[in-house]
């Protein structure tokens, strides 16, 4: 039986499992997420990114069916679910892991060549390419999909999104360069070789402008907020225009979309191959 058959089997009738069943099975779907063999979300035929629901779901049995435990380690007190522990690595893993206190949690997939500086987070679901830099005090949610060779700055955030499980998580795709203080959340889609400056907010809610096209981009029609191929987006604002905010001189955060890639962008944004 194929490892989304017995998940779905396990959801909507969990009795046809035994407790060792249930946590055997809930270990399989573990691996399989460490390895990369399954993922939260994939892209489709029409560039489209599309959420495996069942993996999602998958996720949300073992927090229900995992015991708190007593994790702590020396003078470090740690109390979490036992099958969420820490990931284990190996040399062979070929992941570079700089020493001093970042986390990778089991059920997260990191490939080979991926750069983890102290301290940052990867989240159960989170699904990391090959060459991919997660630098100090970031963190990759849960079921975020980062591609490949990107460049996630100091203190950037790429937000979870586990629930509701048929919503679609932040996807990074190839070659994006994160700003430091960056948040992504809520399922924004970033396209390949697009460029979020320093301290760029997206999530569901935000129109971004896109100055080189004059249109507004915002989510709409059920589907995510989509940055678009190679766009360099900064931070801007934008008046408010009622009375009261005239008066006072005000105006709200707004995304802008100043130029797309070109040869110039490359070169201050390219990827150190001695780092990697």
């Amino acid at each position: 039986m194929e490892l989304k058959t017995k998940i779905l089997k396990l959801i909507e009738s969990p009795e046809v499992y035994s407790d060792t069943e249930k946590i055997e099975l809930l270990n399989e779907f573990l691996e399989a997420l460490n390895d990369g063999k399954i993922r939260s979300a994939e892209k489709d035929g029409n560039n489209n990114w599309n959420a495996n629901i069942w993996v999602k779901q998958g996720i949300l049995q073992i927090f229900k069916y995992s015991k708190m435990i007593d994790m702590s380690d020396g003078n470090f007190a740690f109390f979490d679910k036992d099958l969420l522990n820490t990931q284990k690595f190996s040399l062979e893993s070929g992941v570079r892991i700089v020493p001093g206190g970042s986390t990778i949690r089991n059920g997260a997939y990191v490939s080979k060549g991926v750069i983890c500086m102290p301290p940052m987070y990867i989240n159960i679901g989170a699904y990391v390419d090959e060459g991919t830099m997660v630098d100090s005090h970031a963190l990759v949610g849960t079921c975020a999909q980062i591609g490949k060779r990107v460049h996630i700055s100091a203190a950037a955030q790429i937000g979870g999104v586990l629930e509701p499980a048929g919503a679609s998580p932040v996807i990074i795709e190839d070659d994006v360069m994160v700003g430091g203080n960056c948040g992504v959340y809520e399922g924004v889609i970033v396209r390949k070789r697009a460029v979020l400056s320093s301290g760029v907010i997206l999530n569901a809610s935000t129109k971004v402008y896109d100055l080189i096209n004059n249109k507004v981009l915002f989510a709409q029609d059920g589907k995510q907020l989509e940055i678009p191929e190679g766009a360099v987006v900064v931070s801007g604002s934008r008046p408010i225009n009622n009375d009261f905010g005239r008066e006072n001189g005000l105006s709200i955060y707004s995304p802008l979309i100043i130029k797309y890639r070109d040869e110039k962008t490359d070169s201050k944004t390219a990827l150190e191959d001695a780092l990697r």
